[in-house]
């Protein structure tokens, strides 16, 4: 710690902090430009020039180390007089056209010049113009390069956070002007990153332009839907009308930072697909009706099919509250633990329970990625969750922060990864056990002795087609760590390798700790409150805690509260509850706020089993396919119209809080299911949010003690469980077969997460069209060129869509994204099959017939 003075106060600082940082501690202002905490420093706007003793000239407080002894002045005539000079200078040629900038009343400029700026110019010289109209850089971004006060955050977010590189400078001096790559962003996120920084109105939101001001805005911090990340936002809206989104530098796991989903993909809210009243199915049609009507409906249809098994899927985009209540209701009311929360697969929890209760670290994810050495397990980090990706790209090039990867799809992270592997979808058991056994190899010694001999069958299998050398670097950066954190895609869990996968993470995990590297582990969920559903119960094997169905205690608890019996037996997942409609066995199946018919992998019998169904209940916000198929369709709020939490990837409780009333008909989840139960002439207590939070926090371990209250403005921590003794290692797996030829993956693309942002327009106006994307390698091999349409086809279907080459991409390997539903991508799967083997070729030329081809030149004509 040094010590250091500012007009006349003294503060001890760490070693290498800077003026400004210290400044700051004592809640001293001075003002800047081009500085941004997240970026470094660049120094060049002059307007933090301060004096130190002993110093002929005045120094940049941004980038000027304190020393032992520092004594430091902010306000002196002379730095008063520099910060008029500079901000004289910059109006010089800044337009005054603040009545029209939309950044008028958050203006950094307008602000300074009020502070700190001269009351009359002297400069008479013509102001500088680049452009004479405003260049449209993106369908989100647009740019007045004339406003541009050549502070730089933009282009140095873009480079330096976002890894897009996208913004960049021209000519020098005054002349200096900021653009997109031959006056577009066509290799750009479309994040909007530059637009939050810009300290004036030179990058705007395009969506957003002309739209309001913020005095009209009635503001709410509330977290985003899209991810799991968990990304704090503020949404503006006006008269209940959704305005626009931006983000706090001072709050959440993202601060200043959000990706186009979070930033753009708001706007899916005022989508024209609302379910506007309640509708029952009549001579085959879905019919409107009233509430009274579908309840009176509702009730007779469940009392006929009361004999049969019934079932449950949410959504896990629902607020934790909303998925308490859910199990609740089906296991209370409905009597079942047939309940589950992915609409993609079922969830192994025998093997992903242990894992979780073990090793999930319920810490903030800055500390986590802070360790010596990050391993990144399976997906791809930047199109899933976009903003993890820039703390990973930040600790590995600011904090030398370890960065490795294991997947089967490149990411941009890999350029700023130590190490990278490529594994075929499905290889990943396979590739961590060979990774266990070199560390045991390299470093067994260390372990206890029985816990050598136990996992002494772990032995390297045959496991990943990119060959041994490239897991033998990865055992040995982890060997060679101090401390080691682990994050997990959640794309693991399509495959059918998925509980061997996990039960070979349990083991890494476990070597890890008896080698004392201190592992974490955390999930890259790419639903906003997978976690939460997780903690909530809604499996069929856990209740909330989660705790197993089948332990006695952990259900006598739940008992004594809800003041009936549970039952005992563990329930089915989605794909058995699937199972039980198409053998005529599920009575009512209610699908809350979820479309397994677009995302279930096998369309066919997804389709079969919901038709087969005895009583079919559908409660959303939009009308998804799945709602087409329903029997019974009961409106509900969405996001933005009802209160309740998230908990993020992180083990973060956040509130997510309500700016609107919903919408039409529609209401609230919490209400829907209180009418439900009281058509099974059953009551659901506590019904209210708040009540039903405060039995959360009283019943389910990890939260209890939290109230909210507390949650403030950056939430607070759930509570993780303590690690568990090693116990026994889980065998290797099998050697995974070879595969020959093309497979299939999919996952979310950059621009779209799930069928919320395929309702979003602003969303649709900067998504690529759908594509499917292959290896250069593989396009040359079968004469296929990069925007060219293709044909995918597998044993149970096919699809066109353009080609997209990627020169990174492994060989052998085609994705999907999984988020456009007109492409019926599940069509092409099958149960218990992924990666989906497929053939890809050209798609045959569509021509016009003769007679619209003469039309059209008739046309032309006239």
């Amino acid at each position: 710690m040094v010590s250091i003075t500012i007009d006349g106060q003294t503060v001890e600082v760490e070693s290498g902090s800077t003026v400004l940082n210290a400044a700051e501690r004592l809640g001293i202002d001075i003002p800047t430009f081009c500085y941004w905490k997240r970026l470094p420093a660049l120094a060049s706007c002059r307007m933090c020039l301060v004096e130190i003793e002993g110093l002929r000239r005045l120094q940049p407080s941004c980038a000027t180390a304190v020393t032992d002894g520092m004594v430091v002045r902010t306000n002196t005539p002379l730095i008063e007089e520099t910060r008029s000079s500079m901000l004289d200078m910059l109006l010089a040629n800044h337009p005054l056209d603040c009545p029209i900038c939309d950044k008028g009343g958050e203006c950094e400029l307008q602000d300074m010049v009020m502070a700190y700026g001269p009351r009359k110019s002297e400069f008479r010289d013509p102001k500088r113009v680049f452009h004479s109209k405003d260049i449209r850089l993106s369908p989100v971004i647009i740019m007045n390069v004339n406003r541009c006060i050549q502070c730089q955050r933009c282009v140095r977010m873009c480079e330096e956070v976002v890894g897009a590189v996208a913004l960049g400078t021209v000519e020098k001096g005054m002349d200096t002007a900021v653009t997109g790559f031959e006056g577009s962003l066509a290799s750009c996120d479309q994040c909007g990153n530059c637009v939050e920084v810009c300290p004036v109105g030179a990058l705007m939101s395009f969506p957003y332009r002309y739209k309001a001001r913020p005095w009209d805005l009635a503001e709410t911090d509330t977290i985003c839907p899209h991810c799991g990340t968990g990304c704090q936002l503020t949404v503006g809206a006006r008269k209940g009308e959704f305005m626009r989104v931006r983000s706090d530098w001072e709050h959440g796991v993202n601060r200043e930072t959000l990706c186009v989903r979070g930033r753009f993909g708001l706007d899916f809210i005022e989508s024209r697909d609302r379910i506007k009243r309640p509708m029952i199915r009549r001579d085959g049609v879905l019919t409107p009706v009233s509430w009274d009507e579908a309840g009176d409906y509702l009730r007779r249809r469940l009392s006929a099919v009361e004999s049969k098994a019934a079932g449950g899927l949410a959504s896990a985009r629902l607020p934790n509250e909303v998925l308490y209540q859910f199990q609740k209701l089906m296991r209370t009311v409905f009597r079942t633990n047939n309940i589950d929360c992915s609409s993609r697969w079922s969830t192994p929890y025998d093997a992903l329970g242990p894992l979780v209760a073990g090793f999930h670290s319920r810490a903030p994810l800055e500390e986590v990625i802070a360790n010596d050495c990050v391993l990144v397990i399976g997906g791809n980090v930047t199109e899933e969750n976009p903003v993890t990706e820039y703390l990973l790209r930040d600790a590995a090039r600011q904090r030398q922060t370890g960065l490795l990867m294991l997947s089967a799809r490149p990411s941009r992270l890999d350029a700023d990864a130590r190490t990278v592997v490529r594994v075929r979808p499905g290889e990943e058991a396979a590739s961590l056990a060979a990774v266990v056994a070199g560390l045991v190899a390299a470093d067994g010694q260390a372990l206890p002795g029985d816990v050598s001999a136990d996992i002494g069958a772990t032995i390297r299998s045959p496991a990943a087609s990119s060959g041994s050398d490239a897991l033998d670097r990865l055992a040995s950066a982890l060997k060679e760590s101090r401390s080691v954190s682990v994050l997990v895609s959640i794309d693991l869990l399509r495959s059918p390798e998925a509980r061997a996968t996990l039960q070979q993470l349990n083991n890494l995990l476990k070597v890890l700790h008896l080698l004392g590297k201190g592992p974490a582990m955390q999930f890259l969920f790419d639903r906003a409150n997978q976690m939460g559903a997780w903690d909530m119960g809604v499996l069929p094997a856990a209740l909330p805690g989660p705790g197993a169905v089948t332990d006695d205690a952990a259900r006598a608890t739940l008992e004594r509260a809800w003041g009936t019996e549970l039952p005992s037996e563990p329930g089915a997942g989605l794909d058995a509850m699937l199972e039980l409609c198409v053998d005529g066995r599920m009575g009512a199946l209610y699908v809350a706020g979820t479309d397994p018919l677009i995302a279930f992998p096998d369309r066919d019998f997804v389709t079969r089993a919901l038709s087969a169904a005895d009583l079919l209940i559908v409660q959303d916000t939009f009308l998804t396919e799945t709602a087409g198929l329903a029997e019974v369709v009961l409106p509900a709020a969405g996001f933005g119209e009802e209160a309740g939490t998230f908990t993020n990837n992180e083990g973060r409780l956040q509130t997510v809080r309500k700016f609107r009333e919903p919408a039409f008909e529609a209401r609230g989840n919490l209400a829907i299911f209180d009418f439900v139960a009281a058509l099974r002439k059953e009551l659901l207590q506590p019904s209210t949010q708040g009540e039903i939070f405060d039995e959360i926090a009283r019943l389910v371990p990890a939260y209890q003690g939290l109230t909210e209250g507390g949650l403030g403005a950056d939430g607070a921590f759930t509570k993780a469980v303590p690690m568990p003794a090693a116990g026994k290692f889980f065998p290797p797996p099998p050697a995974p077969t070879s595969t020959d030829g093309l497979v299939l993956v999919t996952g979310n693309c950059l621009f779209h997460n799930g069928y919320l942002s395929e309702r979003s327009e602003i969303l649709n106006t900067v998504a690529d069209d759908p594509y499917v994307e292959m290896s250069a390698e593989d396009a040359a091999k079968l004469g296929l060129s990069d925007g060219a349409p293709v044909v995918a086809r597998s044993a149970q279907g096919e699809l066109t869509a353009k080609l997209k080459v990627n020169r990174r991409f492994p060989s052998g390997l085609v994705f999907v994204p999984e988020n456009y539903s007109a492409l019926r991508l599940n069509s092409l799967m099958r149960r218990d099959e992924y990666p989906c083997p497929v053939e890809v070729r050209e798609a045959a030329p569509v021509f016009e017939s003769a007679a619209s081809t003469g039309s059209a030149i008739e046309q032309d004509r006239i």
